[in-house]
């Protein structure tokens, strides 16, 4: 059981909730115009689950000796030595396996195997970026956007791709400007040590900005969602301006000069939104 808690804490499952819900809604959506499966339903929770699991090893693992200097990550498992890299390994082919066997639940739609490679290569790519990019925030989001786009696939097939690619944008402004956010706290150290990032290219105050202007690329995007989904209406546009709302609480929380708060803002606010979301569309498409 300890060495399970480990593993959990290595991959951070409780942040599972930020890209879950979006994949559940858009699932929800898709439903909306195709027959409900309980296979369906549970490929989407096991995918994501073993294809986050597996991201968040192989990012620990390409990591390791970058967190070993980082006085805020030494006390990950890897660098502190709580886990082995040859576990860890282990534990990421394992997810990759898992994912691929999840794939077949939506059988005889083919796509999600089809897509199975190239989503574990991207997914995998986000590791490598910030060695050469400062945009390694926005691969980020691309890769969380994957959610809600690969749940409508699973269920629907190549159609209809105007309401996953308007939620999955979404998402990938949401996360990029979240993870913006987080990246502040490394902005020294990151400069120190050349590696790329937004905090590190533009400074704090100016990357607080650009976290702004993705929020509210965030918030445009799921409006025109709202507009141009047949299954959206007044409910799901008063909840965006709760969202609004929370949004700009998770900025005013975020200041160039205190940065004591980002945890709360990463991990609370967001967990709210996501949640929050999924239960909003799930409320509009149940009085529809």
């Amino acid at each position: 059981m300890s060495t399970l808690r480990h593993y959990l804490a290595l991959i951070r499952f409780s942040h599972t909730i930020f890209a879950l819900p979006f994949a559940f809604l858009s699932a929800a959506l898709a439903w909306k115009d195709a027959p409900f499966r309980w296979q369906d339903a549970l490929g989407i929770l096991l995918c994501m689950v073993f294809a986050r699991s597996f991201a968040m090893a192989f990012n620990r693992l390409a990591d390791r000796h970058i967190d070993a200097r980082n006085p805020r990550t030494a006390t990950r498992h890897l660098p502190a030595g709580t886990l082995s890299v040859a576990g860890v390994t282990l534990f990421a082919l394992a997810n990759v396996a898992c994912f691929f066997a999840a794939t077949l639940l939506f059988q005889p739609n083919d796509w999600p195997l089809i897509l199975a490679g190239p989503v574990i290569l991207f997914l995998a790519g986000y590791s490598l970026t910030k060695r050469f990019t400062a945009l390694a925030h926005f691969w980020l989001g691309a890769a969380l956007m994957l959610a809600p786009v690969a749940a409508w696939i699973a269920i629907r097939g190549m159609t209809d791709m105007s309401v996953p690619l308007l939620l999955g944008g979404a998402v990938l402004f949401w996360v990029s400007g979240f993870d913006i956010l987080y990246a502040c706290q490394d902005a020294e150290f990151d400069r120190r040590e050349g590696w790329h990032s937004v905090p590190a290219r533009l400074g704090v105050k100016a990357s607080l900005r650009v976290a702004a202007v993705c929020h509210a690329i965030m918030l445009i995007l799921l409006t025109v969602l709202g507009i141009a989904s047949p299954h959206l209406h007044t409910i799901y546009m008063i909840g965006l301006a709760a969202i609004a709302v929370l949004l700009i609480y998770e900025h005013w929380l975020v200041r160039p000069d205190d940065l004591s708060r980002v945890n709360r803002a990463f991990f609370q606010i967001n967990g709210i939104i996501s949640i929050g979301l999924l239960v909003l569309v799930l409320i509009q498409l149940a009085v529809n």
